[in-house]
């Protein structure tokens, strides 16, 4: 990205960097290189950029045009109404999981100390979004990466929320002998092998977070297999899962004995968390 670094201002330097990246990410960078919120730019579009953020700024496009995320550049992530911090050590938090979020509050009262877990936390987004809407409930979040868990509680930290627990080890390992209202997860499920793990952000992002198994249900049957002795008779499971994963989600939970089992779709209409209420 050519540039006069002594006087070009944040208006040209955008519309230099957009023809190499998409725009938005242009000015995620950009702002991230001012250290500015983005609205700041478009009120400051004709203001001069220093030497130095410019070079910057054009080493984070240069990144970026070679296909890293712009949330590990920038180091943060948007999710619910958190801000985020993100790393390689953790898969970037999308949209699509606040779906799970939304499905979880519906089922856990406002003035009730619910006990809740969230399994391979990574950036601890499901858990934290879950205890800031839900000041009274105990929240205990489980992964078993100890760098990703780092991450979570500096999260926990930054948005000033206090009611949750962070466990390091696989799965339920850390939870033995407690039981909860509800449980939920959005574990890795990309089948191994598949084409798009060698595409776009998702090359960046731990492969742990993202692939399981030849047809990627494998941690999604552990999930279901181990969960029956931590649920309270009547509590919820909910879990994230490919497009194409609704059937075989519903067959597991409705095996292991779960009713009320449903699949909710994403804003694309696509199948994307299925849910279940542990027998009585």
């Amino acid at each position: 990205m050519a540039m006069d670094p002594a006087s070009i201002t944040l208006a040209a330097l955008l519309r230099q960097a957009a023809t190499t990246i998409d725009r938005v990410d242009a000015e995620w960078l950009l702002a991230h290189a001012l250290q500015k919120p983005r609205s700041w730019l478009f009120a400051h579009a004709d203001q001069p950029v220093p030497a130095d953020v410019a070079m910057r700024f054009a080493g984070l496009c240069a990144r970026r045009q070679a296909g890293e995320p712009v949330a590990y550049l920038t180091g943060m992530q948007g999710f619910w109404t958190l801000d985020l911090a993100v790393s390689p050590a953790t898969l970037i938090p999308r949209a699509e999981t606040e779906l799970l979020v939304e499905l979880a509050l519906a089922r856990i009262p406002v003035d009730a100390g619910a006990r809740v877990a969230d399994l391979g936390t990574g950036s601890g987004a499901i858990a934290l979004a879950i205890a800031k809407e839900r000041s009274r409930a105990a929240v205990i979040a489980t992964d078993a990466s100890a760098a990703a868990l780092e991450v979570a509680r500096g999260n926990a930290a930054r948005n000033h929320i206090a009611n949750v627990e962070f466990r390091e080890g696989d799965w339920f390992a850390p939870l033995a002998g407690e039981t909860f209202d509800l449980i939920a997860s959005n574990p890795p499920y990309i089948a191994e092998g598949d084409p798009h793990l060698g595409e776009g952000d998702l090359r960046f992002e731990p492969p742990t977070a993202l692939s399981s198994g030849a047809d990627g249900l494998d941690a999604l049957r552990r999930i279901v297999r181990d969960v029956p002795s931590h649920l309270v008779a009547g509590g919820w499971l909910l879990l994230e899962h490919g497009w194409d994963h609704g059937a075989a989600v519903r067959t597991l939970l409705a095996e292991a004995g779960f009713v009320d089992v449903e699949i909710a779709q994403d804003l694309e209409g696509r199948d994307r968390v299925s849910l279940g209420r542990a027998g009585c």
